[in-house]
């Protein structure tokens, strides 16, 4: 993160451990390597009832045990949106080995639909039963907060406790507000990330008739693919591309003071170097076409980070694989990034398993930070002619061996939210006056 412009050193943010709630496990590695090996997860699943038979693509979290993660008080408690953010905070935890500060630890955790599920269940069984039949304990669950505050209970943290929701910028937002905090001296270290759950017929479908309505939504917005191939449901920045595939899951990240991580000799994954935010003002679900604003959050990232834009050697984009949305990304990744004599190598991972929503941002940094550190980015998937209007150079067919110093992620959002994001290998050296755009 940039200093304060006043010259005094601001300490760098590194990210010391992660975890995921993902289709492909529980598990960081499990879930890169699904991405490296392109296992197939997502699968079409009926709408029930719907009269005309309709299917909806769906890459959904299966098999996961709360049990293995917290106990049954903790589990009767919570949404399934809070326990995933307790298992991939768990996961990041120990991972990073960090034994935190009660007072000088924040969470943050972003999410777009709280404990939806929760809410939908108890409508379910107050038109099935009445009133009396009210699930008392709908109200905790159904907060958004109410990931943050048990992980905050779980690990008797007293630090700032924030939840954002930027809709599917929320984990990238997430983990640039905790760095901000980390780099401003409010906080040492930080558990961050974004959890988008409550959709999955598995968890609801077989409960007395209940379907969470969600399930319904990306027939009914017109996002979903037409396509009846899996391996063509979801094809970012492809010219023939048609629609989303709907996901889930959870990412995590524990970020520390770099000092204090290097003093206790922790694994470093990489470090926080910029971040950048700012609203379309267009559209509540279209994004302004021009790709103006999504441009500036990427700009305002390489500024607060004092990189140019060919000291960055990858990017990993939003691209969902709709007509609308991925277009107005290429034009921005075309004005921050052309021009470069060796053009810039961008992926999007969501051919792969879809668009977990506010949990994807950190599923795309996870994969970015796991890849960065064997020399490499991870390809494209599904994707094969490629929009005409693309200046930059798409890793397609199979995980690019290169070397990756530094590497962007994009999450943009409904409403206008576009949000940026600069990781690199290396800490961050020191400091110069001008800042770079």
């Amino acid at each position: 993160m940039a200093d304060s412009g006043t010259g005094s050193a601001r300490p760098a943010v590194a990210i010391t451990g992660m975890g995921v709630v993902s289709a492909y496990g529980c598990d960081p590695g499990v879930f890169y390597r699904g991405l490296l090996d392109d296992r197939l997860v997502i699968e079409a699943v009926p709408l029930p009832g719907d009269p005309a038979g309709r299917s909806v693509w769906w890459s959904m979290v299966r098999d996961f045990d709360p049990g293995a993660w917290m106990d049954e008080k903790v589990c009767s408690g919570t949404d399934v949106l809070a326990q995933w953010s307790i298992a991939a905070a768990t996961q990041a935890l120990r991972q990073s080995g960090l034994q935190p500060d009660p007072l000088r630890t924040a969470v943050v955790q972003g999410t777009s639909m709280s404990g939806v599920q929760s809410l939908m269940r108890a409508q379910h069984e107050i038109d099935l039963r009445g009133p009396a039949a009210f699930p008392r304990k709908t109200m905790m669950k159904a907060l958004s907060n109410m990931g943050a505050a048990q992980i905050t209970m779980l690990h008797g943290l007293h630090g700032p406790s924030l939840t954002v929701s930027t809709a599917c910028a929320s984990s990238i937002d997430a983990i640039g507000i905790a760095s901000g905090l980390i780099a401003g001296g409010r906080a040492d270290a930080a558990i961050v990330g974004g959890t988008e759950a409550g959709h999955s017929l598995v968890s609801g479908g077989a409960d007395g008739g209940f379907v969470p309505a969600m399930v319904y939504a990306p027939a009914m917005f017109g996002m979903q693919s037409p396509s009846a191939d899996p391996r063509r449901a979801c094809m970012p920045f492809d010219a023939e591309r048609s629609g989303i595939v709907t996901s889930e899951g959870s990412a995590a990240f524990v970020l520390e003071r770099a000092d204090l991580a290097a003093q206790r000799g922790a694994r470093i994954f990489g470090y926080v170097r910029g971040y950048g935010s700012l609203a379309d003002a267009f559209h509540p679900s279209a994004p302004e076409p021009s790709g103006r604003w999504e441009a500036q959050a990427m700009r305002l990232a390489l500024e607060d980070a004092q990189l140019a834009p060919a000291e960055v050697d990858a990017l990993y984009a939003h691209a969902t694989g709709t007509p609308v949305g991925d277009t107005p990304e290429i034009r921005a990744i075309n004005s921050v990034y052309g021009g470069r004599r060796r053009p810039l190598a961008v992926t999007s991972i969501k051919g792969h398993f879809g668009h977990a929503a506010a949990a994807s941002g950190g599923l795309s940094l996870v994969a970015a930070l796991l890849a960065m550190g064997e020399g490499r980015v991870v390809h494209t998937a599904n994707t094969s002619r490629l929009d005409a209007e693309i200046g930059f150079d798409v890793v397609l067919g199979q995980p690019r061996e290169m070397p990756v110093a530094v590497v962007g992620i994009n999450a943009f959002g409904f409403g206008g939210q576009n949000s940026a994001l600069l990781v690199s290998r290396a800490p961050p050296g020191p400091r110069s006056a001008t800042r770079q755009g």
